[in-house]
């Protein structure tokens, strides 16, 4: 296959240190999707790359496809930098999950513009977020793994029993069946789903991200909000977000 360069717009999702001063990047990209890279020599005092790759920056980039997995970066601009989102303690442990999230759910090679506008979106509304007491059950960070779980194919049927289709007493989400059950249809070990936390899930999609914190979600249902995307990594992803720690 031939060598080439081509440029994109990009957000890098995390950034490890590699070698003696270079760095290897996740980043997710408006043409590719995810995709791995390195920047050479970007740890060097002088680099010409600077600080512009940090986790959460929005950069455009000039990739070159090699012969191996990794691209290499031979350019970058910065489009927005987010310093406001990561030098806040609060604010970067929102932007944390979220990129994990992405990282997550959007493993392959494959161009997503909508998924690309939703993370740049959220980066730009996190800027601005006001701090709250517990990343966890931030509305913004909710909302926005809601959104990807629906971008990804995994959102959960909520308008009325995902097993018998029926519309009351819909108690618990079900991961295998793909949505809430009813109290009839619920099963041992099935997690608990309040009214309250119904509304949460359903407000917080209608919403745009901006919004979020206009949905003013009572403690449990962000923490059934939490609970619906915990359960729907597990299972239909086999992982969790260690940006997240022991969820409760």
């Amino acid at each position: 296959m031939a060598r080439r360069s081509y440029k994109t717009e990009a957000v890098v999702l995390r950034s490890i240190r590699f070698g003696e001063a270079d760095r290897v990047l996740h980043l997710y990209t408006l043409e590719r999707g995810r995709v791995g890279a390195v920047a050479k020599g970007a740890r060097k005092t002088k680099s010409r790359f600077g600080a512009r790759l940090e986790p959460l920056s929005h950069v455009a980039l000039v990739l070159h496809e090699g012969g191996g997995e990794l691209q290499t970066v031979t350019g970058v601009d910065l489009v927005r930098s987010h310093h406001a989102a990561r030098e806040d303690p609060y604010r970067l442990s929102v932007g944390l999950v979220g990129l994990e999230a992405m990282l997550r759910l959007f493993s392959e090679q494959e161009r997503n513009e909508r998924a690309f506008e939703a993370l740049t979106r959220f980066l730009d509304v996190l800027d601005e977020a006001p701090a709250e007491t517990d990343h966890v059950l931030d509305p913004l960070g909710l909302s926005f793994q809601l959104k990807l779980l629906w971008l990804s194919g995994y959102l959960p049927h909520l308008g009325d029993c995902a097993e018998c289709g029926a519309d009351a007493d819909l108690i618990a989400y079900s991961p295998a069946a793909g949505g809430v059950v009813c109290r009839g249809c619920a099963r041992a070990g099935e997690r608990h789903l309040s009214a309250d936390g119904l509304r949460g899930i359903d407000a917080l999609l209608r919403r745009p991200l901006a919004e979020a914190r206009g949905a003013e979600l009572s403690s449990r249902a962000r923490r059934d909000v939490l609970g619906v995307v915990t359960a729907s990594y597990e299972y239909h992803g086999g992982f969790r977000l260690r940006t997240l720690g022991a969820t409760r």
